[in-house]
């Protein structure tokens, strides 16, 4: 340190760090030691800064105010530490990527000086109303979906805490309203919707609007043809290497598709079998890029994006009806709904797209009207006779 000062009788401490122009103020009370920036770089202001901060902690201590503990922040630093050292061969990275981005950007922010003995159901209910109140840079309020993932990493720091001793309970987390939410489907394409995008992906690729595009306007012609007839998602389609790919003769349909070996997707690897219209437009991949094996499918994944929302905004099918963002995404819903309307069986979809029946009948089935069998929904129960009416008299009540 250099410098140091003593004040109340040598139990509050004035010093400055080597590296810094700011006084720190430090104490030792409730069976630990508590330390905060004065902010100040004189040093009269600092000691005024000290000594209204320490009395401060005296009162808390005598109103029994003064939590004493592990911080949300050291428990999140330890949590984060294990968990990708035990998760990292089980999920996506960039997966596991997003637990540390909403503990830096939205958790540590608001709980990292709290002690975890204060993260009371309350407090996590005003972090609600907190993040409701802000705006992301579509300038629209954080979705259910957002702030439920936020939640779910809180939750994992406390269980964390808890395994450890820090806390002797996990706090209920539960939102005291709305517990659940209005079912909405994604965004995706309707057939005829489909059939404008492929059509204008088309057009583009055969005129671009500067013969320098075009290799990329074909690209994205293709993108959109592959993704919508794998229904993989886009960052599977971005990691795909032609090497993962191959053209084969299906022994049940007998029919030439795509088998894909799926690395590092939001499930880990799987496979992924295409329909028959997958393979035209690989095949012709293969023949524009002359590609090495190890060479990646679609390697300018942004530029796509841009392309993407350039023909959506000429097509008028950016949004919805609903409002509804469509993105990349959405080709993978039209995958979905499509194998749906078809007839496809519900668990093949789910197994040949690495998710769970359950996602596919909550998000795609409950909106796909070719989903619901009249011939079952109709039944008819057969009415009893009463003894005083004849066979014939039945028949006629039957039928109305």
């Amino acid at each position: 340190m250099a410098e140091h000062h003593e004040m109340m009788g040598g139990k509050l401490h004035v010093y400055k760090r080597d590296n810094s122009s700011n006084w720190q103020a430090a104490a030792y009370l409730h069976g630990r030691n508590w330390r905060v920036s004065t902010k100040e770089d004189s040093l009269a202001h600092a000691m005024d800064f000290a000594e209204d901060w320490y009395l401060g902690l005296r009162g808390k201590a005598r109103n029994g105010e003064l939590k004493s503990g592990k911080k949300f922040r050291d428990a999140a630093k330890h949590f984060l530490h294990e968990y990708v050292t035990l998760i990292q061969n089980e999920r996506n990275p960039v997966y596991v990527k997003g637990y540390e981005i909403n503990l830096r950007a939205h958790l540590l922010p608001f709980f990292g000086d709290k002690v975890l003995s204060e993260i009371t159901p309350g407090l996590v209910q005003e972090y609600r109303v907190k993040r409701a109140q802000t705006k992301t840079h579509l300038g629209a309020a954080p979705s259910r979906s957002t702030l439920h993932k936020e939640i779910v990493v809180l939750r994992q720091v406390l269980k964390f805490s808890n395994r450890q001793g820090w806390i002797p309970y996990v706090p209920d987390l539960s939102p005291p309203y709305k517990a659940s939410g209005k079912i909405t489907h994604w965004a995706w394409f309707s057939p005829a919707e489909y059939k404008q995008l492929y059509e204008a992906t088309g057009k583009r690729a055969k005129e671009p609007l500067h013969n320098r595009h075009r290799w990329a306007c074909e690209q994205f012609h293709d993108f959109v043809l592959f993704m919508t007839n794998t229904g993989l998602r886009p960052d599977e389609a971005g990691r795909l290497e032609y090497r993962d790919v191959s053209v084969v003769k299906d022994a049940d349909t007998k029919e030439t598709i795509l088998e894909i070996e799926v690395r590092a997707g939001k499930r880990g690897e799987g496979w992924c079998k295409s329909t028959t219209q997958a393979v035209f437009p690989f095949k012709r991949m293969v023949e524009r890029n002359k590609p090495k094996p190890s060479d990646r499918l679609f390697p300018s994944k942004h530029h796509h994006r841009e392309l993407l929302n350039t023909i959506l905004d000429e097509l008028k099918l950016k949004f919805d009806r609903n409002g509804n963002r469509r993105t990349a995404y959405s080709l993978r819903h039209t995958y979905i709904c499509m194998r749906l309307m078809e007839g496809a069986n519900v668990w093949q979809i789910a197994k040949n797209c690495r998710t769970s029946v359950e996602m596919i009948e909550k998000y795609y089935a409950a909106h796909i009207k070719n989903t619901l069998d009249a011939s079952a929904i109709n039944v008819r129960k057969r009415r009893r006779a009463k003894p005083s009416e004849s066979p014939g008299e039945v028949g006629l009540a039957d039928t109305l």
